[in-house]
């Protein structure tokens, strides 16, 4: 009994030619990566700082322009914006020679460090659109050794926009502060969106930033940073290296009430593509974002990820290496969730494996994906960084993405400062020069996926042993799998209801399987062993049902056998 067609799901996996890892997206610049944590800590939502103002002359409010309302910051000449129009000047970029982003002074920004950066802190008084109530405050990250390079702020209003211009006045920094050196034209690196005005706490807790090539993220219900979306992903574990496209200018509407999106539009340029952004970002219980992405491609790309998710795991309680650390899990995310184009539903636990794998899941304009982090037991992570509290991150397709793919990266980690998760949609043909797509989709940072499956059970945990009898010695080929499964129709079931588990596996052989109720809880658990004869990677299928009835969604996993 098998539930969907041998096309929906394929596999190609083995050693490929990229980095065994890759840093994490708000710490890296080329291949350094600093302290995640710190990092963290240092950077979002902390904005108060007692160290020494600048001791310029404070900035020259511009306040001749009409139809703005903004803070005492600098401005430069107005200019008509559109959508429309800036899809055109990406469409011209695609069809010229590359140019990089402007990198201000590099021997200046290669001396502002982990601990220089830290002590760089925007003043919220210059905050945009500080002084309108009942709105979100925007606010700006300097450039650093990790952010090199400029990026283009404009404010938007009545169809007309402004370039922000920077000021070292802007910042609380250090009076010896290396960053002083930096010329006027510097420019910043990124923003954040504070939360609403009407909040007290405004100046400290921000809800979406964008730092970092095309990266951005948004905390989820459970007000915690976490996983990172960005614009495009170009070559991700292909045969040349990855390739990093960057936002280079953002275009900034405020929301007008706390009810309202804020509107904001990029500029996205690398060797490879250019494109035109637009998103609508709502403060939800979460966040949501509506974007239309209108990419433009300059040269032949081998794999070309859209709507890319980036995530870290390094381990659970099914992959653990003994002594490896003292914390029973660490990750920003547990699975890939699937909703395919003909209703299955679809969770593969995440893997830190021994060499960089691809899963490729076909489908025909899938429903969603997303990366989620099941797992909410703060006992299970025992840190103070709140893995528990992670957000999950859903992408929802507002048109039809037709024929492709929705691929998997896992990029071998021992450390959780490495982002070694990557999930996106990859058209079904191959990308050469001239093409364009535009793709309408919804991101939601949530603590759950927004549409869940309740008529199915889902998967709660997956754990993973040596396999065989009790009471006899067990066969070091054999590994036994347990996964346990929760809510929907189990939840009236009992030990009369005959529960059966459908088990496929590309490699090796099956034996002992049972489905029984896990005492004093109404959840149920499938329990098989796996016969692994073979070294290379196994593709393993489990769902629930109760003669043609399925129960439960899809539990999918890749073994990867011990190397021998």
């Amino acid at each position: 009994m098998r539930r969907s067609s041998g096309r929906l799901f394929s596999i190609s996996a083995g050693w490929i030619k990229c980095p065994a890892r890759r840093p994490a997206p708000w710490l890296f610049k080329g291949n350094r990566v600093i302290n995640r944590r710190g990092f963290l800590a240092a950077v979002p939502g902390v904005l108060a700082a007692a160290s020494v103002h600048a001791q310029e002359a404070e900035p020259t409010p511009d306040r001749t322009a009409t139809g703005y309302k903004h803070s005492d910051m600098q401005y430069g000449p107005s200019h008509p914006f559109s959508f429309d129009a800036l899809t055109e000047e990406a469409r011209a970029r695609a069809g010229k020679a590359y140019v990089p982003p402007y990198r201000p002074a590099p021997e200046i920004t290669a001396k502002i460090d982990y601990d220089a950066h830290g002590k760089i802190r925007f003043k919220p008084e210059y905050a945009l659109f500080a002084d309108q109530p009942h709105t979100y405050p925007v606010t700006f990250f300097h450039l650093g050794q990790y952010f090199q390079k400029k990026v283009v702020m404009n404010v938007v209003a009545d169809g007309q926009a402004r370039e922000i211009l920077y000021s070292p006045n802007y910042f609380d920094m250090p009076a010896d502060s290396v960053a002083r050196g930096l010329p006027s034209d510097s420019g910043f690196a990124g923003f954040r969106l504070q939360e609403s005005r009407s909040r007290k706490d405004w100046k400290t807790q921000d809800w979406t930033a964008f730092l970092g090539a095309s990266y951005f993220r948004a905390i989820g219900a459970l007000n915690q940073y976490g996983l990172s979306a960005r614009g495009a992903a170009v070559d991700v574990a292909a045969p040349t290296p990855e390739e990093f496209p960057d936002f280079t200018a953002f275009y900034i509407e405020s929301a007008g009430t706390e009810a309202d999106p804020v509107k904001i539009w990029a500029m996205l340029d690398s060797p490879s593509l250019s494109g035109a952004f637009s998103f609508a970002i709502s403060r939800t219980d979460g966040v949501v974002m509506d974007i239309e992405a209108r990419l433009f491609i300059r040269k032949p790309i081998y794999r070309l990820g859209l709507a890319p998710l980036t995530s870290m795991f390094w381990f659970a309680e099914y992959n653990r290496p003994q002594m490896m650390d003292w914390r029973p899990e660490v990750h920003d995310s547990d699975g890939l969730a699937l909703w395919t184009g003909k209703g299955e539903r679809i969770w593969r636990p995440l893997n830190n494996p021994d060499r960089v794998m691809v899963s490729s899941f076909q489908d025909v304009n899938p429903k969603g994906f997303g990366l989620l982090q099941r797992d909410r037991n703060p006992d299970d992570y025992l840190d103070g960084v709140n893995y528990d509290r992670r957000p999950s991150l859903w992408v929802e397709p507002l048109s039809g993405w037709g024929d492709g793919a929705i691929q998997l990266v896992e990029i071998p980690t021992d450390d959780e400062i490495h982002d070694n998760i990557v999930a996106f949609w990859v058209p079904k043909h191959p990308v050469q020069p001239g093409q364009s797509f535009t793709l309408k989709y919804r991101l939601h940072w949530l603590a759950e996926e927004p549409y869940p499956a309740t008529q199915f059970a889902h998967v709660v945990a997956t754990r993973i042993g040596r396999g065989g009898e009790p009471g006899k010695p067990r066969p070091r080929n054999v590994t036994k799998f347990v996964v346990d499964f929760d809510g929907g129709p189990l939840l009236s079931m009992n030990n009369e209801s005959n529960l059966t588990a459908n088990i496929w596996t590309s490699r090796g052989t099956i034996s002992r399987s049972f489905v029984e109720p896990i005492p004093r809880t109404q959840r149920w658990r499938a329990d098989f062993d796996l016969t692994a004869d073979f070294s290379e990677p196994a593709e393993l299928r489990l769902f629930l049902h109760q003669g043609d009835r399925a129960l439960s969604e899809t539990w999918t996993f890749q073994y990867l056998p011990p190397r021998r």
